[in-house]
């Protein structure tokens, strides 16, 4: 800027960089984004500026093909800057700043939205996006000794379309288990091997019983179905003992405490459908705009743990908020069309069968990313769903600042959905269904609420006849 008065506002500008964590030098990349933005409307006044022109500006940064995360973010503050700290506008202390940060990132490529649709095994890929630091130097000198070992149990496990996951955490087993016996290959390996390694978890690494039966899985898949090998049922390890714990529940009150201090609509509304049909947070991050059937008043979830689908019902609160949000979404898909994109990746086999099913505005997800992410494996640039990490730093956020010392999670809302229909009069198998449990067993952990061993005693000490009350010094 050449005029003095604009000298004079650069450097108010900088100065106010200041408040910011920011490393040296930085300042000068935000004055430059701001001045992108007031380029971007150079023929309307700042002073005229609502919150749509920077709702609209960081829409069209986020659909950029070339930014990356840490610069979108800048922007983001760049802008924030501007009018919050600059020029103090009214309505900046209401626009959802966290929302955009928190949202500025799309999702990786070691994503189980994302890589869960790889069939092929791309060894560098995953290197790079299915393993941990820790990890890679490791896989690199298993694969090195025993390429055909790790190939032939990925492509195993994706040919029984096991879920991404767990095909993380089965490769991880293995590269612990050979590492533990010196790299030697699991074929010159017994089940006295095994329960050495089953035993070195539990009484040198100490892991919960769970960690250890996961380990043990791992092994046995891979013997059966690599190897072609049973392994001996009556193996002799040392079970970790298997901690008998209770599901933490919030009332009614309490979760009607933590929904009032959820920041943004959109995380509430993911909140309430959690809470309102019992829903894994997976689950309805991942949930599309055709599996909401306005008119039978259900949700059909897809895919859900175990492959299986089932059918919730929509509350009757969330219909409006549901329908609102969705013509949202809707301006969104038609303006990502408007540029070339609106792409949406499609479950199995669907993208082949139906080549422009990919940009039908049913396949979009409900709860849509604010970034365009690329696909490595394809190259197409797709918008995938938020990323579940922001509902989570949401629902945490807000326990916090209602003052519940109760450990807060998403899946506590689903452990409250089941414990209060319980408690409402509804019998155990309708409530097996709606969460989808296989084993009515499984459910049966929230009878809890209803049985209340010992609860409704009255303790002794109240029958107690004090002379003096306990706090009197």
């Amino acid at each position: 800027m050449s005029t003095s008065i604009d000298s004079h506002f650069w450097d108010k500008f900088i100065e106010k960089t200041k408040r910011y964590p920011m490393k040296p030098g930085i300042e000068r990349w935000h004055v430059r984004h701001a001045e992108a933005y007031i380029q971007y409307f150079k023929n309307t006044p700042l002073s005229s500026h609502s919150s749509h022109h920077v709702n609209d500006y960081l829409k069209q940064k986020a659909r950029s093909r070339v930014i990356e995360d840490w610069q979108l973010r800048q922007i983001i503050l760049s802008v924030k800057i501007l009018f919050m700290d600059v020029l103090a506008v009214p309505w900046a202390d209401n626009f959802p700043w966290n929302k955009w940060f928190s949202q500025a990132n799309q999702l990786p490529s070691n994503h189980p939205t994302v890589s869960r649709h790889v069939s092929k095994v791309d060894i560098q890929s995953i290197i790079h996006s299915s393993l941990d630091k820790g990890q890679r130097q490791l896989f690199k000198q298993v694969y090195e000794l025993y390429p055909d070992h790790i190939i032939n149990l990925i492509r195993i496990i994706r040919l029984k379309n096991y879920s991404i996951r767990t095909e993380h955490s089965y490769l991880g087993w293995f590269l612990r288990f050979i590492l533990f016996h010196s790299l030697k290959d699991p074929v010159t390996l017994a089940e006295n091997n095994v329960a050495q390694f089953l035993d070195y978890l539990v009484i040198e690494r100490q892991v919960s019983s769970s960690t250890q039966a996961q380990a043990l899985c791992a092994i046995v898949f891979f013997y059966k179905y690599v190897l072609q090998y049973e392994l001996d049922d009556s193996i002799k390890f040392f079970h970790s003992k298997k901690p008998k714990r209770l599901p933490v529940v919030l009332s009614q009150q309490e979760v009607l405490s933590v929904f009032s201090f959820i920041e943004g609509k959109t995380q509430r509304l993911m909140a309430n459908l959690l809470y309102g049909c019992g829903m894994r947070l997976m689950e309805c991050v991942r949930l599309r705009v055709l599996d909401i059937d306005f008119d039978y008043h259900q949700i059909l979830i897809r895919e859900a743990k175990g492959k299986k689908d089932r059918i919730v019902p929509i509350p009757q609160k969330l219909v409006d908020d549901l329908k609102l949000h969705l013509e949202q979404v809707k301006a969104l898909h038609e303006e990502d069309l408007k540029q070339g994109l609106g792409r949406v990746i499609l479950p199995g086999a669907l993208a082949r069968k139906y080549p422009n099913a990919e940009t039908e505005f049913r396949w979009q997800f409900v709860f849509p990313s604010s970034r365009i992410s690329q696909h490595q494996p394809s190259g197409k640039f797709y918008r995938f769903h938020t990323h579940e990490s922001n509902l989570q730093r949401h629902i945490k956020q807000a326990s916090k600042k209602s003052g519940i010392n109760k450990r807060v999670s998403c899946h506590t809302l689903r452990h409250s959905f089941a414990t209060h229909l319980l408690e409402s009069g509804y019998d155990i198998r309708t409530v097996q269904e709606l969460l989808g449990h296989s084993d009515v067993s499984t459910t049966m952990i929230y009878t809890h609420v209803l049985n209340k061993p010992g609860v409704s005693v009255v303790s002794p000490l109240d029958t107690l006849e004090l002379k003096e009350p306990l706090n009197n010094s």
